[in-house]
Protein backbone atom coordinates (compact mmCIF):
# COMPACT_ATOMS: atom_id res chain seq x y z
CA UNK A 1 0.00 0.00 0.00
CA UNK A 2 2.05 2.82 -0.77
CA UNK A 3 -0.55 5.28 -1.43
CA UNK A 4 0.88 8.93 -1.82
CA UNK A 5 -0.59 11.99 0.00
CA UNK A 6 -0.10 14.10 -3.64
CA UNK A 7 -1.10 11.25 -5.53
CA UNK A 8 -3.60 13.17 -8.69
CA UNK A 9 -5.71 11.47 -11.09
CA UNK A 10 -5.54 12.67 -14.58
CA UNK A 11 -7.70 14.98 -15.94
CA UNK A 12 -9.09 12.74 -18.62
CA UNK A 13 -9.81 9.63 -16.68
CA UNK A 14 -11.59 12.39 -14.14
CA UNK A 15 -13.69 13.65 -17.32
CA UNK A 16 -14.68 10.15 -18.57
CA UNK A 17 -15.52 8.85 -14.89
CA UNK A 18 -18.04 12.09 -14.47
CA UNK A 19 -19.68 11.25 -18.16
CA UNK A 20 -22.21 13.84 -19.05
CA UNK A 21 -23.13 14.97 -15.95
CA UNK A 22 -22.36 18.48 -15.32
CA UNK A 23 -23.07 20.93 -12.79
CA UNK A 24 -26.09 23.55 -14.59
CA UNK A 25 -26.97 27.37 -12.94
CA UNK A 26 -30.29 26.71 -11.37
CA UNK A 27 -30.40 30.16 -9.65
CA UNK A 28 -31.61 33.18 -12.06
CA UNK A 29 -31.29 36.72 -11.61
CA UNK A 30 -34.30 36.97 -8.97
CA UNK A 31 -33.03 34.44 -6.72
CA UNK A 32 -29.65 35.67 -6.30
CA UNK A 33 -30.61 39.44 -5.61
CA UNK A 34 -32.81 37.72 -3.04
CA UNK A 35 -30.49 36.32 -1.10
CA UNK A 36 -28.27 39.14 -1.31
CA UNK A 37 -30.89 41.39 0.19
CA UNK A 38 -31.60 38.77 2.84
CA UNK A 39 -27.81 38.66 3.59
CA UNK A 40 -27.63 42.16 3.93
CA UNK A 41 -30.86 42.59 5.88
CA UNK A 42 -29.83 39.90 8.08
CA UNK A 43 -26.44 41.48 8.83
CA UNK A 44 -28.08 44.50 9.80
CA UNK A 45 -30.25 43.00 12.18
CA UNK A 46 -27.65 40.81 14.23
CA UNK A 47 -25.57 44.16 14.37
CA UNK A 48 -28.23 46.04 15.60
CA UNK A 49 -29.13 43.15 17.94
CA UNK A 50 -25.31 43.43 19.07
CA UNK A 51 -25.02 46.70 19.77
CA UNK A 52 -28.33 46.88 21.84
CA UNK A 53 -27.12 44.37 23.70
CA UNK A 54 -23.32 45.68 24.17
CA UNK A 55 -25.42 48.82 25.54
CA UNK A 56 -28.15 48.48 27.47
CA UNK A 57 -28.29 45.11 28.40
CA UNK A 58 -26.33 42.24 30.15
CA UNK A 59 -25.49 38.90 29.83
CA UNK A 60 -29.00 37.86 30.59
CA UNK A 61 -29.47 38.66 26.59
CA UNK A 62 -26.87 36.50 25.45
CA UNK A 63 -28.53 33.64 27.76
CA UNK A 64 -31.88 34.21 25.99
CA UNK A 65 -30.14 34.08 22.34
CA UNK A 66 -28.50 30.21 23.50
CA UNK A 67 -31.99 29.52 24.89
CA UNK A 68 -33.97 30.86 21.90
CA UNK A 69 -31.55 29.11 19.78
CA UNK A 70 -31.88 25.81 21.69
CA UNK A 71 -35.66 25.92 21.14
CA UNK A 72 -35.96 26.70 17.56
CA UNK A 73 -33.71 23.96 17.38
CA UNK A 74 -35.47 21.80 19.24
CA UNK A 75 -39.05 22.54 16.97
CA UNK A 76 -37.27 21.83 13.67
CA UNK A 77 -36.40 18.13 14.57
Amino acid sequence: MSHSVFARKPTNLLLKEMGETRLRPVLGSLQLTSLGVGAIIGAGIFIVIGLVAKDKAGAATMLSFVLAGCAFAALSC
